[in-house]
């Protein structure tokens, strides 16, 4: 199978750019292996043009729809390996084993939660320790439950637990780093306490979490707790195309979504864009898009 251009993630990036993939009249297919990507994982969404307020499966949802209205095929799949032979790209999956071929690519291969690496973290994953409050916060109704990181999203992921348990510990390394209208609305919730200048050091119970050790040495009960301390750039298949690369592991992109390597694109939370936000990933997508058409009227005639 060989494709104008194969796009791997399909979310906030990687939907725009099939629609302006399909309007240039580019052979493209995504392959994603979550389709929607992070931003399903968010309880509310209230920063996109266009949608005063919905949830972030919900935008998704829309996103994914739009593609396809378009006629872009979709295919849940794991890309394992990607490299560049003469002028074409060649791609391979491991679930559906399938290979393609391409003239362009757009990584919006997007982030994964990072780890806090703290003791008892991979002991009690799924058995009190999660990274998503939308997704496992109802488990934890009339508990007692905490979150570590003091970032926007930690504070936005703390008021979606605060509507389900009954206490809501944030332990913030430093202090509160959230936008203003979030840092209100999380100090005005009576059943949130922010813990400032403290880290974790320890997550313990027995069969499911029941306690934390912070580095002041005080213990804390609690029957849940969630790691909210950023992200970790999925940047596997660019070190495959020897794509250049930040000190943080992000894919380094221009204006035109463009990186190091000729052919490749990139967009969305992957890259170098020093604000994550699901609008700018849509943009660097659109732009991705462009820069693919550009690049295949320029070196295929």
């Amino acid at each position: 199978m060989e494709y104008d251009l194969i796009i791997i993630g399909g979310g906030c990036a990687g939907y725009p750019a099939a629609v302006y993939a399909a309007r240039f009249n580019l052979k493209t297919v995504i392959i994603a292996k979550e389709p929607g990507g992070l931003i399903t994982t968010t309880h509310l969404v209230e920063n996109f043009p266009g949608f005063i307020s919905l949830t972030g499966q919900e935008l998704a949802d829309k996103l994914e729809a739009h593609a396809k209205a378009n006629n872009v095929p979709i295919e849940n799949d794991i890309v394992s390996s990607i490299e560049k032979q003469d002028n074409l790209f060649i791609v391979k999956t491991s679930i559906k084993k399938q290979e393609y071929k391409t003239k362009t690519v757009i990584l919006a291969t997007g982030t994964k939660h990072k780890h806090l690496d703290a003791p008892g973290e991979e002991k009690f994953s799924a058995k009190g320790v999660s990274y998503c409050a939308s997704c496992d916060g109802p488990l934890y109704k009339n508990k007692v439950v905490g979150i570590v990181g003091g970032s926007d999203g930690a504070s936005k992921e703390a008021m979606v637990l605060a509507k389900n348990s009954s206490k809501v510990y944030m332990f913030v390394r430093t202090n509160l780093k959230a936008e203003p209208i979030n840092a209100t609305r999380i100090k005005a919730l009576s059943n949130v306490e922010i813990v400032e200048g403290v880290e974790v050091k320890e997550i313990c119970g027995e069969q499911f979490v029941t306690h934390v050790i912070l580095n002041n040495e005080q213990k804390v009960d609690l029957e849940g707790l969630f790691i909210a301390i950023g992200h970790v750039p999925q940047n596997e298949l660019a070190k495959q195309l020897n794509v250049n690369l930040n000190e943080k592991g992000e894919i380094i992109i221009d204006r035109l979504s463009k990186t190091s390597v000729d052919g490749v694109m990139a967009a969305g939370d992957v890259t170098d864009m020093p604000w994550k936000q699901g609008v700018i990933g849509s943009a660097e997508g659109s732009v991705a898009a462009y820069s693919a058409f550009e690049y295949i009227n320029k070196n295929f005639k």
